[in-house]
């Protein structure tokens, strides 16, 4: 590896049409500013195996949902693991990365998380409700998500499923770290307007809320994404926990935030690139 220039294989799909955001002005913006530092290729997610042998690093970022390129992400993720081959986000993370099961399994170990089940038998485990998300264990980006009433659920397919009651909230709010340390919050305040993002000033509560998930993760370097709700009663539940590809909605932020923010990511992936 060349301590001096490091060469990254950055992965994005450019040309993903992400509703209501740009995925490709991020990593045009990202990549103009880390060629300062690295020497950069760009590729599709589905070219990745064929390309990582050749570079020090791969740098995960807008790649969109695996879904769409399943097998070509399996052979990527095991030929990562079989090499100790440098992926920036390591493939080790517990969130979203490995599906939504963690919703259920934090939801078991007493988390402040949506409440979430996989079956009928547990439906008395979650807090009545007039409609239920269904959501599949391996989904993203909402694919697959559908808001069902009670009487509904004996009736569908729950092989592989998650359900969780539909949540009246205030506003959705989203954290984001670079490794372990938080970098910026930013929130909805319209409900039905997800992607309408404005800086939002996060408490010291609310900073232990989103950490905590950060550190049960465990990963060692990466940006990550603590997506929450706030309910009425004005507590945080844990929505999503975003550790492959977290759209950062870096067009949202004031100059001076978003300059801080690429030097800490400059800085993550200079040490994670260049440790022994």
């Amino acid at each position: 590896m060349s301590a001096a220039r490091p060469r990254i294989l950055y992965v994005t799909d450019l040309a993903y049409p992400a509703r209501g955001r740009r995925y490709c002005d991020e990593d045009i913006l990202l990549t103009s500013r880390l060629r300062a530092h690295f020497t950069l290729a760009l590729c599709h997610p589905q070219d990745a195996r064929a390309l990582m042998d050749d570079h020090d690093a791969v740098v995960i970022r807008n790649s969109g949902p695996v879904l769409h390129y399943q097998t070509a992400y399996d052979s990527f993720r095991a030929h990562a693991l079989a090499t100790r081959a440098r992926v920036y986000n390591p493939v080790t993370g517990k969130g979203d990365m490995a599906g939504k099961q963690y919703l259920l399994d934090l939801t078991t170990a007493g988390h402040p998380v949506i409440p979430t089940v996989d079956g009928l038998a547990d439906l008395a485990r979650l807090p009545a409700s007039e409609s239920y998300a269904v959501k599949p264990k391996q989904g993203a980006d909402s694919i697959g998500l559908e808001f069902v009433p009670p009487a509904r659920l004996p009736t569908l397919d729950l092989t592989d499923v998650l359900i969780q009651p539909k949540i009246d909230f205030v506003h959705e709010i989203s954290f984001y770290f670079v490794d372990h340390a938080f970098q910026y919050a930013l929130y909805a305040p319209d409900p039905s307007r997800r992607w309408d993002l404005i800086p939002y000033p996060a408490t010291e509560a609310d900073l232990e809320f989103a950490h905590r998930f950060i550190t049960w993760n465990a990963l060692p370097h990466g940006i990550q994404r603590v997506d929450a709700c706030r309910t009425p009663d004005g507590a945080l539940l844990l929505v999503e926990l975003e550790d492959l590809n977290p759209y950062l909605s870096l067009d949202a932020l004031d100059a001076p935030t978003r300059e801080s923010f690429i030097s800490a990511f400059t800085a993550s992936l200079r040490a994670f690139t260049t440790a022994p």
